[in-house]
């Protein structure tokens, strides 16, 4: 048995580490001056790795089951870190192809592997907490904008783009595979001597065969994607519908970073108490009435109010799906599970944005995107509610034990 609170620590550990990517906008910029692409072949190597981060999740989740966290979270260092270094070249040779590859292919799949790897076994350590536990981790992915971003600034400034990647690369490598060889499920010994992890729910072959997996994945997909297209507006919106200035916008988008991080573990404590069913469908409920009032408002504070509500939902989603899928399904095979519902977030990055644009095309405006989003959280409410009711106590879990010497 390790420490709980060390093992909440070497999650979060990774989940700082990659949730850097979260910081990509800072390197926007410089990467279109020195490199001379242009802002949607710049912006598209985000979309790529978070495509990436969720399809990897979503394949390799039985690998993570297989082989442990200590050897997962190993294989997240190499690809992260290769995917950083690999970075360095692209940009010292200023080819757009092979900087796709490297932060957005082979970055990608590091983030995918590292994001499931700590989360169920972090479950296991808090039982009676799974929200507040899977809070932790998810918290460090939603700040480490927030340490990255100006870390970023000054590599950059100080030493260069792609001397920032190296410096970055190593210093990942080094937080991850610490993290990672401290990771290792909660065990007990047997009679003779043996090592023994209890393992109780479905399988993830069982658990995406049944209509709750199904539910779980439409309702995180339309959270991410209403989230993400808001986020990707976000400080454009504020300069052309209320009239704030860029150094304005800026601070607001500064301060959705701090709900986005905060709203996890805030929202994940919070559904220890209230069910998970509850907060979800709370989620939705918030974001029916502050999409559509922010589709239809010209006032600063309330659009600021309202923006930073539907940001603290969004990363609320987030953290409280690993826990929900526990409770639904079990721990038994939890890094699968979630792996396979976050292919949602992988599509949701690139359907979000889409839908903002194509909106933005035919009415050059922000209120018809909002009032669209404000729909889809009525279907969404409408759903998490049968979740609610009738979700939990339909899907049998099966006990199972592992055992080594």
């Amino acid at each position: 048995m390790r420490n709980r609170w060390l093992i909440a620590l070497a999650a979060v550990g990774i989940h700082v580490s990659i949730g850097s990517v979260y910081a990509w906008s800072v390197l926007t910029r410089p990467i279109m001056e020195a490199m001379g692409f242009s802002l949607s072949e710049t912006t598209w190597t985000f979309s790529i790795a978070i495509l990436f981060l969720g399809l990897s999740a979503g394949f390799l989740g039985s690998y993570v089951e297989r082989y442990g966290p200590k050897k997962s979270g190993l294989i997240s260092m190499l690809f992260f870190g290769l995917g950083m270094f690999g970075t360095a070249f692209a940009l010292s040779e200023r080819s757009l192809p092979l900087l796709y590859l490297f932060y957005g292919v082979i970055g990608g799949i590091g983030l995918g592997v590292g994001y499931i790897t700590p989360v169920s076994t972090l479950v296991k350590y808090f039982p009676n907490n799974r929200g507040f536990a899977t809070g932790l981790a998810i918290m460090g992915f939603g700040f480490a904008a927030l340490i990255a971003g100006p870390l970023m600034r000054y590599l950059t400034e100080s030493f260069g783009l792609v001397w920032n990647f190296l410096i970055l690369g190593a210093v990942y490598m080094v937080l991850i595979g610490a993290s990672a060889l401290y990771l290792q499920p909660p065990a007990s010994k047997d009679s003779s001597g043996a090592v023994v992890y209890i393992q109780k729910g479905k399988t993830a072959h069982e658990a995406v065969r049944t209509w709750q997996f199904g539910a779980l994945w439409w309702i995180f997909f339309v959270n991410i994607t209403c989230g993400i297209g808001l986020l990707a507006v976000a400080s454009p919106m504020a300069q052309q519908v209320v009239g704030m200035d860029a150094v304005q916008a800026a601070s607001m988008v500064g301060v959705i970073g701090i709900l986005n991080g905060g709203g996890r573990i805030m929202w994940s404590t919070l559904s220890d108490y209230m069910g998970r069913g509850v907060t979800y469908m709370l989620f939705f409920a918030i974001q029916i009435c502050a999409f559509w009032l922010l589709g239809n408002t010209t006032d600063a504070v309330l659009f600021q109010v309202l923006v930073l509500l539907i940001i603290s939902c969004y990363g609320g989603g987030f953290s409280c799906m690993p826990a929900y899928l526990s409770d639904i399904f079990g721990t038994r095979e939890l890094s699968a599970i979630h792996g396979r519902v976050l292919t949602a977030w992988g599509i949701a990055g690139v359907v979000g944005p889409t839908i903002v644009s194509w909106f933005w095309e035919r009415t050059q405006g922000y209120t018809a995107t909002l009032e669209f989003f404000a729909v889809c959280f009525i279907v969404n409410l409408i759903i998490a509610t049968v979740l609610k009711v009738y979700g939990r106590g339909r899907v049998e879990t099966l006990d199972s034990l592992s055992t080594e010497r």
